[in-house]
């Protein structure tokens, strides 16, 4: 059965977002990257910047360019033969799960009948999709959480985060790049700087990458967190 079609929606007087579907779905996912990269390869006039997410692409415009119905149809066009996404890279993310970089764990374990060593063992042994940035720069969100760790977020948001910071929540996991609170649930932390702004690029992961843990203790965090460094291609 053939892809359903997406729609464009508009998103004010300068953007507009194709979506593709409502769901978090790596298949959907790989249709945002696709359109993205498409998008980037046609170079169109007066498109200023594209936005992909879980299920869409918001694509900002200069007006006075390029019409809304006008891109909608250059859009709508590239969709339905987009081409390939890029390649997906595998990153490698050393991840300490000890104190005190488990705040939350204690309270996961709990709610979900867990020992506090089966949320780190469960967290680490799994492979995540690269689904998007978003809510603020450089907040890394991933799909591919095991399900025995699905649990809500937090009734009321907790104090500020640390930047490296991995929660998980809704089914969802994520690397936190700036501190701040968040209603997520900080289960460790990664010395690796994933997001910086004087970097090129700001951001080394791109949509559709997989992402793997690598368990450190708290002495490899801080000779790894001294440094400074980004991430590390995986092996196969």
């Amino acid at each position: 059965m053939s892809a359903e079609a997406p729609r464009v929606l508009m998103a004010g007087e300068s953007a507009l977002t194709v979506e593709f579907g409502e769901t978090i779905d790596p298949t959907l996912n790989a249709r945002v990257g696709a359109l993205d990269a498409a998008l980037a390869a046609a170079d169109l006039a007066g498109v200023v910047e594209a936005v992909p997410t879980y299920r869409s692409l918001t694509v900002h415009y200069d007006p006075e360019v390029i019409s809304f119905a006008g891109l909608s149809r250059r859009l709508l066009a590239l969709a339905a033969h987009p081409g390939e996404a890029p390649a997906a890279r595998r990153w490698r993310v050393p991840a300490c799960y000890d104190p005190p970089f488990d705040e939350d764990t204690a309270e996961v374990a709990q709610a979900l009948g867990l020992t506090r060593g089966q949320v780190a063992a469960l967290h680490a042994g799994a492979r995540y999709r690269v689904y998007m940035y978003g809510f603020a720069p450089g907040y890394l969100f991933l799909g591919g959480l095991p399900a025995a760790l699905d649990i809500s977020r937090r009734p009321t948001p907790r104090p500020p985060v640390p930047p490296g910071a991995l929660l998980i929540a809704g089914g969802q996991a994520l690397i936190a790049s700036v501190s701040m609170p968040t209603g997520w649930r900080m289960i460790g932390r990664t010395p690796s700087v994933l997001f910086d702004p004087a970097r090129e690029p700001m951001a080394q992961a791109r949509i559709g990458d997989e992402i793997v843990f690598e368990p450190v203790d708290a002495a490899r965090f801080a000779e790894l967190s001294a440094r400074r460094a980004g991430l590390s291609p995986a092996g196969g």
